[in-house]
């Protein structure tokens, strides 16, 4: 049976380069031949054992590549093609897809409901920081690649574009908003880009790492607050004269950034909370304004789906946005331990490593 080379979860604390069988697929599958992929922080918490998966998994949910093999029922696609999937892979016919929420495809179950809905590539099927991947209902999920964009131009959008955007887009931002993101990390940061998108006249980014500040602006912040040098709940009141802001972003999942974007908010204002939260969250009676602060609260699982990978090129291919910047190191997939070491440790300025098999 051939092989290839893949990142496989061992045990808490070892993700290894180990060889594994190329995946067979069924009747509705694509085989993805990868030609870039990523590290994400999400793989971290797995790596760490903060999220469970199972031993001898294939890790990795950010897929570039080209199509090797079709599924026999596989229609409007072609082997050799170039594309991508989105880290959610909906199938198009669940309960949750048929009430436009693709991204929870999965998520109920006969014994209750589980996070992560429709999130399957290195959670409940092999991942794609391998030399191929097994893509599930292909017509659902692949999206061809205009020949004009590189690799790395769409890396960021199976996952990291696709979550920072859904942080604005639910949020509701309007023209002329001011917006608050909390945390410039890769999602904190397209969370900035897509609150200039979506028109916000006003965004003030927190953070305290230079490199990132300076990135933040890249991205579209007017203003970025260093919360190791001032209290960013009332540096935030001092720029917006008292106001708060229309939107808090909160993109970091932690008690006190979720305890800030509330309390930075105006009355009747949104928290758009796209942080993975690893306790209990508590309300704080003054951010929350006792429940009478007509304040809303939404939550957001990255959203997949070949329509929306398309969307996001189109955004990238118009040149309104650029994530290339995020890239800021490169290994083969022979070092991909490596690369975990220096992720995983935040060593050397990085924001998104390219994987290239």
């Amino acid at each position: 049976m051939p092989r290839m080379k893949a990142a496989v979860f061992v045990e808490p604390g070892r993700i290894v380069l180990d060889e594994k069988p190329i995946p067979d697929i069924g009747p509705l599958d694509a085989l993805v031949r990868i030609t870039t992929t990523t590290i994400c922080g999400t793989d971290i918490h797995i790596l760490k054992g903060e999220y469970p998966v199972a031993r001898g998994l294939t890790i990795g949910h950010e897929p570039v590549g080209v199509i090797e093999k079709l599924g026999s029922a596989v229609q409007g696609y072609r082997e050799g093609e170039r594309v991508i999937a989105g880290a959610i892979t909906p199938s198009g016919h669940s309960e949750a897809c048929l009430c436009g929420c693709h991204s929870q495809d999965g998520a109920g179950t006969k014994h209750g409901w589980k996070a992560m809905g429709g999130w399957r590539f290195g959670n409940t099927i092999d991942g794609c920081q391998a030399e191929y991947v097994r893509v599930p209902d292909a017509m659902a999920n692949l999206a061809p690649v205009p020949d004009e964009l590189t690799d790395e131009q769409v890396l960021m959008c199976p996952d990291i574009m696709s979550t920072g955007f859904s942080g604005a887009e639910s949020g509701g931002i309007r023209i002329g908003d001011t917006v608050a993101v909390f945390a410039q990390g890769p999602i904190g940061l397209c969370a900035t880009a897509g609150a200039r998108l979506m028109g916000a006249t006003t965004i003030i980014a927190v953070e305290s790492v230079p490199a990132r500040m300076e990135m933040a602006r890249r991205m579209g912040a007017d203003h970025v607050v260093d919360f190791t040098k001032t209290d960013p709940v009332e540096e935030i009141r001092r720029l917006t004269d008292g106001r708060g802001v229309d939107v808090s972003v909160e993109a970091l999942g932690r008690q006190e950034t979720f305890e800030a974007s509330l309390r930075v908010l105006r009355p009747g204002g949104t928290l758009s909370s796209l942080g993975v939260y690893a306790g209990d969250l508590r309300l704080p009676l003054d951010g929350f304004l006792a429940g009478l602060g007509d304040h809303t609260i939404r939550t957001t699982l990255c959203p997949g789906g070949k329509e929306r990978m398309r969307r996001l090129m189109s955004a990238i291919a118009s040149g309104r946005v650029d994530t290339r910047p995020l890239v800021t190191h490169r290994f083969p997939l022979d070092r991909i331990e490596e690369a975990y070491d220096l992720f995983a440790h935040q060593r050397d300025g990085v924001l998104k490593v390219a994987i290239t098999p």
